[in-house]
């Protein structure tokens, strides 16, 4: 069976080194193993992303030397390759999980969800754990409610045992309590992460996932409704973030360190990739390198860590 991977960024900012590391890594992964690339853009939150991010975004991973061998620009035969445009099929997941009893109507407030936050935290991607206050409503009870408030919809996590073996993280174990009913369409009509990458990762022949290890407590929501659509799920492998000096982990805020700021200064492809690659175990030390001479060196045995530092004499040796 043919491997494919893919990177799929969301056009609300810029990449940057972090989001660099992680894509590399998922290109070295499919590339060694003689698979295909896939580049999807996460644009379904249409009121954060930006058509110049994804334009800006696409450049940036160019310039490293990536390629893919389907999305923007590239087409492929599960196209199209922006979430904004695939909304259909996240509406027909929806139907089936209906079907299926699957989802509920979720008619809490903002407020009545902030409160929650001083309970004691699940995990964290999804933020606190969703108590289940809309999960047992009688069908009168939802009409009433109905007329004063549109609802999201909310996936009812199956009472089991989630488990499953990451190829980096290794087993990895979650129970119900600690991932509480998330949603998967917001009441606004917004179509959730947690649906959205699960039916397009499915769609789209997606075999292996490797991203990093803030969305590893995304996993078991994604199975659970791969479960539930009869689908098969992909393996997974998630690794460290990068982080400065000081332990915080880099963000899009951080503009900086975007590849944007880094090509401005002065920084070459060569040089950023050969930095990445001793950061992750690749090379002893950092010298330039392109992206194709890393193939062969990739693993994933160092990649484990909580985080990767990034030191501030690191950062200039770019220049």
């Amino acid at each position: 069976m043919i491997r494919r991977g893919r990177f799929a960024p969301t056009p609300s900012g810029q990449l940057h080194i972090g989001n660099a590391f992680t894509a590399l890594c998922a290109w070295l992964q499919i590339r060694q193993a003689g698979g295909q690339f896939v580049l999807r853009i996460e644009d379904i939150d249409k009121g954060r992303s930006r058509p110049d991010l994804m334009t800006q975004q696409i450049d940036d991973l160019r310039w490293l030397g990536l390629n893919w061998d389907e999305g923007p620009h590239v087409g492929g035969p599960f196209g199209p390759y922006e979430q904004r445009h695939r909304e259909p099929r996240y509406e027909e997941a929806l139907q089936q999980l209906h079907a299926k009893g699957c989802i509920y109507p979720c008619y809490c407030s903002r407020a009545e969800l902030a409160a929650i936050a001083s309970a004691p935290h699940g995990l964290s991607s999804e933020g606190p754990v969703y108590p289940g206050y809309c999960r047992q409503l009688s069908q009168d009870e939802r009409l009433a409610k109905g007329v004063q408030k549109s609802p999201a919809l909310r996936f009812a996590m199956p009472e089991s045992m989630n488990r499953f073996d990451d190829a980096v993280a290794g087993q990895q174990a979650f129970s119900a309590s600690e991932i509480g009913d998330f949603v998967v369409k917001r009441a606004d009509g917004m179509f959730s992460y947690q649906l959205a990458v699960t039916v397009d990762d499915a769609a789209m022949g997606i075999t292996d996932v490797l991203r990093g290890s803030d969305l590893l407590d995304s996993t078991p929501r994604q199975l659970a409704l791969y479960a539930a659509l009869d689908l098969t799920p992909p393996r997974y492998a998630h690794v460290a973030l990068l982080g400065d000096a000081e332990g915080s982990r880099m963000s899009k805020r951080d503009k900086s360190l975007s590849i944007a700021a880094l090509r401005a200064q002065g920084a070459t492809p060569e040089r950023l990739l050969g930095l990445l690659a001793h950061l992750a175990g690749w090379l002893a030390h950092p010298e330039p390198v392109s992206a194709a001479a890393l193939i062969p060196c990739f693993h994933t045995q160092q990649l484990g860590k909580p985080m990767i530092r990034v030191t501030n004499d690191q950062l200039q040796w770019l220049y």
